[in-house]
């Protein structure tokens, strides 16, 4: 079990940044990373495109070996991740219950704001964790559907995406929220521009490193101490996953390969 790697599958470029976390804290693990380029984006898809898509994702890791599977995707963990847990035996873990329990955390007024794809903002899944932990927690939503693209274009510091970030924050820094979850995780990418609009009272929580801070109460330590390495699958668009997963990572990809639509690991 120590020896197979740890699954990782998102809609594209976006998952890294949970990948990046992950790997810090597990430098011996073996990890592989599907991002599915060719369906990107997930967000204003219907639940049973998503479910679907996410099984074949989860499938795909799952015949590379894979002893646990992180949902890199906020869209997919809020419509698949039970479904997912019931089909496949072997652990999964959504990215939601994470964020949720440190935006509650990091709250002092008790006003959380929550962006994310129309998927995520639509199933509530975050409003729905977050009151589960406190009932008094007044939470403001907003979907954002333009930070995909925008990130998977690379446009981080464009004054395009200051004006669409003006457009989407202002409306929730009205209702004196001290903290805004990043519901997708594209969103990080952009994270200069989101921090410079909402301003620094305002707390960011990036799910992906409590996503890692949760995998460690699952995996067992290593038995060696050897550097884990990192394999990396597109459906789609390696050229430009490799452009964009190097200004993520800050360094080359080691392996990036393309699996092409239709292979048997796509059938559900």
């Amino acid at each position: 079990m120590n020896k197979r790697p740890i699954g990782i599958f998102d809609s594209g470029v976006g998952g890294l940044t949970v990948f990046k976390e992950i790997r810090k804290k597990f430098p011996f693990e073996d990890i592989i990373y599907f991002g599915d380029t060719a369906r990107v984006p997930y967000g204003p898809k219907s639940e049973n495109t998503v479910i679907e898509y996410s099984i074949q994702n989860a499938r795909f890791l799952m015949q590379q070996g894979a002893k646990i599977i992180v949902i890199a995707c906020n869209t997919s963990s809020a419509v698949a991740l039970k479904k997912l847990q019931k089909t496949l035996n072997i652990p999964i873990v959504g990215v939601i219950q994470p964020g949720a329990i440190a935006a509650n955390y990091a709250s002092q007024n008790g006003k959380i704001g929550v962006i994310g794809t129309e998927g995520t903002i639509k199933s509530e899944a975050y409003k729905k964790a977050i009151k589960m932990l406190n009932k008094q927690t007044e939470i403001f939503s907003e979907a954002c559907p333009l930070f995909v693209p925008l990130a998977e274009e690379g446009w981080i510091n464009s004054t395009i995406t200051k004006s669409v970030a003006d457009f989407y924050l202002n409306p929730l820094l009205q209702n004196e929220i001290d903290t805004l979850v990043l519901g997708c995780t594209h969103y990080p990418i952009l994270k200069n521009i989101i921090q410079q609009t909402v301003g620094k009272s305002v707390k960011l929580v990036d799910s992906a490193i409590s996503v890692a801070l949760e995998l460690q109460n699952i995996l067992p330590n290593p038995e060696v101490n050897v550097s884990g390495k990192n394999s990396f699958f597109v459906s789609d668009n390696e050229d430009k996953f490799r452009k964009i997963a190097q200004n993520i990572l800050n360094k080359s990809l080691e392996q990036l390969t393309k699996v092409k639509l239709g292979e048997s690991w796509y059938l559900s």
